[in-house]
């Protein structure tokens, strides 16, 4: 009798859990996504890094994706690019048109040479783009990405940021890949929108 009776009371509890928490996790999830999506990018001018002029009209077609990282990044860059790399190459068949556009968050040592260099160890023909820092800083908040120098007490810095692929259809947020995505999941994300 008082196992049934305990089984009642546990039961109610997670009834009222639910009915008292479901409400304010699915608006946090829906407030979630609006602000995502609110995130619209913005009129800008810089240059690839073979010196060629990318405008958010650059970012118009079928599917494309940018990413802000940088080259001196340690671990996230890197991983995310090389997952990028396998991605774009296993989806070549599906889509030839699909572009990721790697821009730069640390321009000051992210030069147009250093980008080139730095992109061309992956096999994707992965678009880079630096310019003037105020310029990727206006730039990187229209997408909502974060990025911040960290100092070290040698003087030297690593730059903390966000790290998502971002997937622009026709120009417009249609959905993101995170750096914890893995291959298959990545995949399937992008063919959604092919």
């Amino acid at each position: 009798m008082k196992l049934k009776t305990s089984l009642t009371i546990i039961a109610g509890c997670f009834g009222i859990f639910l009915f008292i928490m479901l409400p304010i996790f699915l608006s946090i999830q829906s407030d979630k996504e609006k602000n995502i999506i609110s995130f619209k990018g913005s009129k800008f001018s810089l240059k690839d890094m073979n010196n060629n002029v990318i405008t958010d009209e650059s970012f118009q077609g079928p599917l494309t994706a940018i990413f802000f990282g940088f080259t001196n990044c340690p671990d996230i860059c890197p991983m995310t690019l090389n997952k990028m790399d396998i991605v774009l190459n296993k989806l070549k068949k599906e889509n030839k048109s699909l572009k990721l556009f790697f821009i730069s968050v640390d321009p000051e040592r992210d030069t147009s040479e250093v980008v080139k260099d730095y992109l061309n160890s992956f096999e994707s023909n992965f678009i880079g783009i630096t310019g003037k820092p105020e310029k990727i800083y206006l730039l990187s908040q229209s997408w909502g990405i974060f990025s911040q120098k960290i100092f070290k007490d040698d003087g030297k810095y690593n730059v903390d940021h966000s790290s998502p692929v971002i997937l622009l259809k026709d120009g417009k947020y249609v959905a993101r890949i995170s750096h914890k995505d893995d291959i298959k999941k990545s995949i399937k994300i992008i063919k959604k929108y092919l």
